[in-house]
């Protein structure tokens, strides 16, 4: 079954009228904010080249690597790629190296997709997305994935366009990672290594949504909290839920969610909760 197919089959919660409501009067504002998103990937993508490129052990391994192709950027977060429509994503995996990989009509394409990986803590994850891509086979993704020793766990989010893909790879503590992204022909590479070192486990608190399955309605959550740079996290029930923070405080989420309480589309659908970063939520 194809990710549009599931997609379609997907059932609505009944209660997503006032929701629905509120992410349209989103639209315009969420507009703007992709605007400045997109100029915001790229000078992230640039910062995490300079840094990442210019230490020495990573330059130092990369010289030690065969490749395919050229490299075009080494980040840790941020974006990259190209504007495009219709392609056809592709995996591969080794034994701590993932490669995704693109064509189009059966040929590799000169350059990657536009896309963002995104990296956040409690848990420890890196989240994908791709632009123009319409064929992925997210179940092959998935098991290749978790066959990796490093790799915790692999989930999708559903997103309101069905030229785009997201999905999230939960890592272990203490793994660190780097994306180099190449052309000629065009595909990402995500290298992973363990520094070995304990993770001394913390309370962290967000601003959060009720659990419910992965569907719509998690991603019309993402429409209206758009600007407040919400994120979606599996729970201990394998249900899912919409995050806002990531604080080290109690205070500060309540903060967060006065603020988001004083706008006239709020809906009374968001509480403040916390659990401790190796851990996940109810």
């Amino acid at each position: 079954m194809t990710g549009k197919e599931r997609y379609e089959q997907i059932e609505i919660p009944t209660r997503l009228a006032s929701v629905i409501d509120a992410a349209q009067r989103k639209a315009a504002v969420r507009k703007r904010t992709q605007r400045v998103l997109r100029y915001s990937s790229v000078i992230a993508a640039g910062i995490a080249f300079l840094f990442v490129v210019n230490i020495p052990s990573v330059a130092n391994a990369l010289s030690k690597v065969p490749v395919v192709g050229n490299i075009v950027q080494v980040l840790q977060f941020g974006g990259g790629g190209e504007r495009t429509d219709g392609v056809t994503v592709g995996t591969e995996a080794g034994e701590d190296v993932f490669k995704i990989q693109f064509n189009q009509t059966g040929e590799p394409v000169s350059s990657v997709p536009a896309y963002t990986v995104d990296h956040r803590d409690a848990p420890n994850r890196l989240i994908f997305t791709f632009n123009g891509v319409r064929n992925f086979d997210y179940d092959t993704l998935k098991q290749q994935l978790l066959d990796l020793p490093l790799v915790k766990d692999v989930y999708e989010n559903v997103i309101l366009d069905d030229s785009a893909m997201r999905f999230v790879i939960e890592l272990e503590d203490g793994v660190k990672h780097t994306i180099s992204e190449f052309r000629d022909p065009g595909y990402l590479e995500l290298k992973l290594t363990s520094t070995g070192e304990a993770v001394t486990p913390r309370e962290v608190f967000y601003v959060r949504s009720e659990a419910m399955p992965q569907g719509e309605a998690l991603a019309i959550l993402e429409e209206i909290y758009l600007e407040d740079d919400v994120t979606f996290i599996k729970t201990a029930s394998d249900h899912f839920i919409a995050v806002i923070g990531g604080y080290e405080s109690r205070e500060e989420a309540e903060m967060k969610l006065r603020e988001i309480s004083a706008r006239g589309s709020y809906s009374d659908d968001l509480h403040i909760d916390s659990w401790m970063s190796d851990k996940h939520p109810d």
